[in-house]
């Protein structure tokens, strides 16, 4: 067994995401205030809620992180100081930030607070990088995506010995250094760097002639159409031993709008990986039960982003800028009536009586099941479960705890 601590670091969209990723392995958890985090479109935390986060995490020998990466204007820096005043005594293990300003601000309030630099920084070579410990005071650098193996690296040599890199292992790609995109801002008015990216990356495009207005001249590869600036999603559960090699010592997963349940799954899969690599480094082997598993949240198509080489044609998806969801997230345990042997389930999609499914719960393998009976609240019998976060009870073979998680294969 290895005494190389390597964090397992988890999206936190909102507090049940992040009472997911704690509870499926993750080791700390990166979550947004209602203010000034560049997810605007995720549910975030208020304030009272990230008092209970932060309990939650803290009772489960975790860390919890808080996204203040905005670029802000002028008119955004008194309700940042006004914010970060309410916020100063709950005990939150770091802020992520991108900006001089901000990390200014944050450290004038809450001059103990530890500082990561967020992705959004870019930082792309070492003496940013010292330039942000030495002379700021940051104890971790987030690498910007775009960084290879051999230069992350070179940048762990020259930074103090207890400077932390945090990298993605695992997420959507941008076509922009670390995000920094106009697109949305300028066809949609609403600033990436300021939360609302609306990822027009992600959109079909024609071309039109300036004399021809309304005849619009496909721009594709096949009769599909062509994404021309639709990334990959970058994967590196095959490869942790790489980056750990290269001085990485905080695994990062990308996702704050994602579902619970790409939460639980994605976790789930980095977790099995790191701690089989942990326990023994010399003879760990890559299982591709933990890539199949991986594969059962949304996602696009998979490559190693910039680690090895700079990206190709190979890693844009040219064709769709669809997921790949076989599965359906159908429900969550809440419970288990010892009388009745029934389970209590939060439906989250339809599932019907009958149906195949599997459970799936932290540090365990999936457990194949059929839907037995089901009954609503009042132990009415019922064949479906139609209407969201219904509370229904389900006769299951087994007992499983709270928060193992319902998913069913989606008919081809």
């Amino acid at each position: 067994m290895t005494n190389k601590k390597i964090e397992l670091l988890a999206p936190a969209g909102d507090i049940e995401k992040l009472k997911t990723a704690i509870i499926y392995g993750a080791d700390a958890v990166y979550f947004g205030g209602e203010l000034f985090s560049l997810r605007a479109g995720a549910g975030n935390l208020s304030i009272d809620e990230i008092k209970e986060a932060m309990e939650f995490i803290h009772e489960h020998d975790a860390k919890g992180y808080m996204t203040i990466n905005i670029y802000p204007h002028n008119d955004d820096i008194p309700p940042l100081k006004a914010y970060l005043e309410k916020i100063k005594d709950i005990p939150i293990d770091a802020f992520l930030v991108s900006d001089p300003g901000v990390m200014t601000i944050v450290k004038g309030i809450i001059p103990d607070a530890e500082i990561h630099i967020s992705t959004q920084a870019n930082t792309t070579n070492y003496m940013t990088a010292a330039f942000w410990v030495e002379q700021m005071g940051a104890k971790r650098i987030v690498a910007a995506r775009e960084m290879s193996l051999e230069e992350l690296r070179e940048m762990k040599k020259v930074l103090p010995p207890d400077t932390e890199i945090e990298a993605f292992v695992h997420g959507a790609m941008c076509m922009s250094y670390s995000g920094r995109c106009l697109l949305s801002n300028f066809m949609v008015g609403r600033d990436a760097n300021r939360g609302s990216c609306t990822h027009p990356c992600r959109w079909k495009y024609s071309l039109v002639e300036e004399k021809r207005p309304g005849e619009y001249y496909p721009v594709e590869e096949d009769n599909r159409g062509s994404y021309i600036m639709n990334s990959r999603d970058l994967c590196m559960l095959d490869k942790l031993p790489d980056l750990i090699d290269a001085g990485i010592s905080s695994l990062k997963i990308e996702g704050r709008m994602k579902s619970p349940f790409y939460v639980a799954t994605v976790v789930s899969a980095y977790r099995a990986a790191l701690d089989e690599y942990l326990e023994d480094p010399d003879n760990y082997t890559f299982q591709e039960k933990w890539y199949k598993e991986l594969c059962k949240a949304s996602h696009r198509e998979f490559y190693h982003g910039f680690y090895y080489s700079k990206p190709d044609s190979s890693g844009q998806n040219y064709s769709s800028s669809d997921y790949t969801r076989e599965y359906s997230f159908i429900g969550v345990v809440r419970g288990y009536e010892p009388d009745s042997g029934l389970t209590i389930v939060e439906q989250r999609n339809k599932f019907c009586v009958g149906e195949d499914i599997e459970v799936f719960g932290p540090s365990t393998d999936y457990t194949d099941e059929i839907v037995r009976e089901m009954y609503d609240e009042n132990n009415n019998p019922i064949e479906s479960a139609p209407h969201p976060q219904q509370i229904i009870k389900v006769k299951l073979s087994k007992t499983y705890p709270s928060d193992f998680i319902l998913r069913k294969k989606k008919e081809s």
